[in-house]
């Protein structure tokens, strides 16, 4: 019955809500959410081999609820209650309220939802629920700042969903039914003029999501804005975020007849470019790494709109690769944070001799972004620039040396003299197993990548290896050039602080609404 994958995270949230004994409650939750891991590895495993659906209510056909989950959107649920279980067990030791609980697992539900809803009304409900509960848990500790942005994000998303609203009203007009794969056959019947208007519509709001340029400025301010939770800012890079990239590939579904892949191969080529742009001038530490998901995101967009089978399976890949290095960071990053008592990477330093373990784990998950051989990014971007064309592939070599450079810079804080004295009494083991785990993760996904890839997306590729060592030569070649670029070509440099400075506010992105859709109508109905 998938009903309950979404009902038993509310079923949690209102537990923990309510139950007065709050440590007790929390184990207790950390128990049923692991049984939730347990049950969404069955539903992985048999769906495999045949697609399920379950309706809600007693309606027929396409009427009611539909609720569908195939081997993709099976993995995606996998991801999500292995997310929350990291960041729940993270969280145990915190001194956070039972709000903060009962939001946690309502995101979970909602974002559960979204992967399983059949038809787009529905994702239309279930965003706005997760909007309104990322919204509270910005604005969680009730400081100016955090209110200011917590209010953006919201006001921001009210705007998108007129996008996604009259482009779903367009489309119920033209195929009269809100079921997906309905929609899909009906759609590909009609004149494909038609689908434009529509289609422009819900992947300008879709491109929000998924932080595409020059929409992305909603996420450096989630992660930036004072005391947002690490347990947080690791789900909205490592899972909420990929939430629209699963909307980008079931819409691309529907409008198959007028799917532009290449206006989205360059849009993510762009995006990953200006996210390498942005990390490198940032020294705030969430800034950085949220810069870096939008590069990472950029990759991934690009992958899955080449028209090569490779690299679309490196770029799913990517994205379960992405979660597990990307909340490790995060994660990590709260812990040092906290206890250095500055988010300010150049205040900080010897991290791998003071907190050996998180250092060491940071370190793996590090190695896992930048493509290092056998971590699991190295894996996941062979299958992205696996037989690319020339110009293409210097791109992303480019794009991936801009990464190497960008945590060049981060991992700086792991050696020489500390400064500062860490205060150990701020992490303790809740926090560190988490963390190590995520980082072996990365480890192991490049080692078994081959067989994960088999396993987790059911397709069974093969790793070159004289291709896997002419990318291992480039990764050491673009390290050196990395170490050479960070030391003389980005220090003190003017030009990054006036980058660093860049920072749409609510006008800003309400006018890059509508220039993204702008440009994907005119490029969709003009060009293609």
């Amino acid at each position: 019955m998938l009903i309950y994958f979404v009902i038993i995270p509310i079923l949690i949230a209102v537990f923990l809500y309510l139950f007065p004994f709050e440590k007790s409650a929390r184990i207790l939750a950390i128990i049923i959410q692991s049984a939730l891991l347990g049950a969404a590895f069955y539903l992985f495993y048999e769906s495999r081999e045949q697609i399920f659906v379950t309706p809600i209510g007693y309606y027929e056909s396409v009427l009611g609820i539909i609720l569908r989950a195939d081997t993709l959107t099976s993995s995606f649920i996998l991801l999500t209650a292995f997310i929350f279980l990291i960041v729940a067990i993270y969280s145990y030791s915190d001194n956070n309220s039972r709000l903060f609980w009962f939001l946690l697992f309502i995101w979970e539900g909602t974002l559960i939802g979204i992967f399983l809803a059949g038809d787009v009304f529905n994702v239309f409900v279930l965003t706005e629920v997760a909007t309104m509960v990322v919204s509270v848990l910005i604005m969680y500790y009730r400081n100016k700042r955090s209110m200011y942005d917590g209010i953006i994000y919201l006001m921001i998303n009210i705007v998108a969903i007129q996008f996604y609203l009259f482009g779903l009203g367009y489309l119920y007009r033209l195929v009269g039914v809100l079921d997906m794969e309905t929609a899909a056959a009906i759609a590909s019947t009609l004149d494909s003029s038609q689908l434009v208007l529509p289609y422009a519509l819900i992947m300008t709001f879709i491109a929000l999501k998924c932080a595409l340029l020059p929409l992305f400025s909603w996420l450096p301010r989630a992660h930036s804005t004072p005391g947002a939770s690490p347990g947080v800012s690791a789900v909205l890079s490592g899972l909420h975020i990929k939430g629209g990239v699963y909307l980008l590939l079931r819409f691309q579904g529907i409008f198959e007849g007028v799917a532009s892949p290449e206006f989205f191969l360059a849009a993510g080529i762009i995006t990953a470019f200006a996210g390498v742009i942005m990390a490198l001038s940032q020294n705030h530490i969430k800034r950085i790494l949220a810069y870096s998901t939008i590069a990472q995101v950029g990759v991934i967009i690009a992958g899955l709109h080449t028209g090569n089978s490779y690299n679309y399976i490196g770029s799913l890949y990517h994205i379960f690769n992405h979660a597990i290095f990307k909340a490790a960071l995060f994660l990590s990053a709260g812990i040092i944070a906290n206890a250095y008592d500055t988010k300010d990477i150049t205040k900080i330093s010897g991290v791998l001799k003071q907190m050996p373990v998180v250092g060491i784990a940071s370190i793996m998950a590090v190695l896992g972004i930048t493509g290092a051989p056998f971590f699991n990014g190295s894996v996941s971007k062979y299958f992205i620039m696996y037989d690319m064309g020339s110009f293409l592939n210097a791109l992303f070599i480019i794009i991936n040396l801009g990464t190497i450079t960008i945590f060049i810079k981060y991992s700086l804080i792991f050696f020489g003299k500390p400064e500062t004295e860490a205060d150990y009494n701020k992490y303790d083991l809740w926090k560190q197993v988490p963390v190590m785990a995520l980082g072996l993760l990365c480890l192991g996904f490049g080692i078994f990548g081959e067989s994960i890839i088999l396993y987790l997306l059911n397709v069974d590729v093969r790793i070159n290896m004289g291709g896997y060592i002419e990318k291992s030569v480039i990764f050491g070649l673009s390290l050196g050039a990395g170490f050479l670029i960070c030391k003389y070509g980005i220090k003190d440099r003017p030009m990054l602080k006036h980058v660093a400075a860049i920072d749409l506010g609510f006008r800003g992105m309400c006018a890059a609404l509508g220039v993204f859709f702008a440009a994907i109508l005119i490029t969709v109905r003009f060009i293609m």
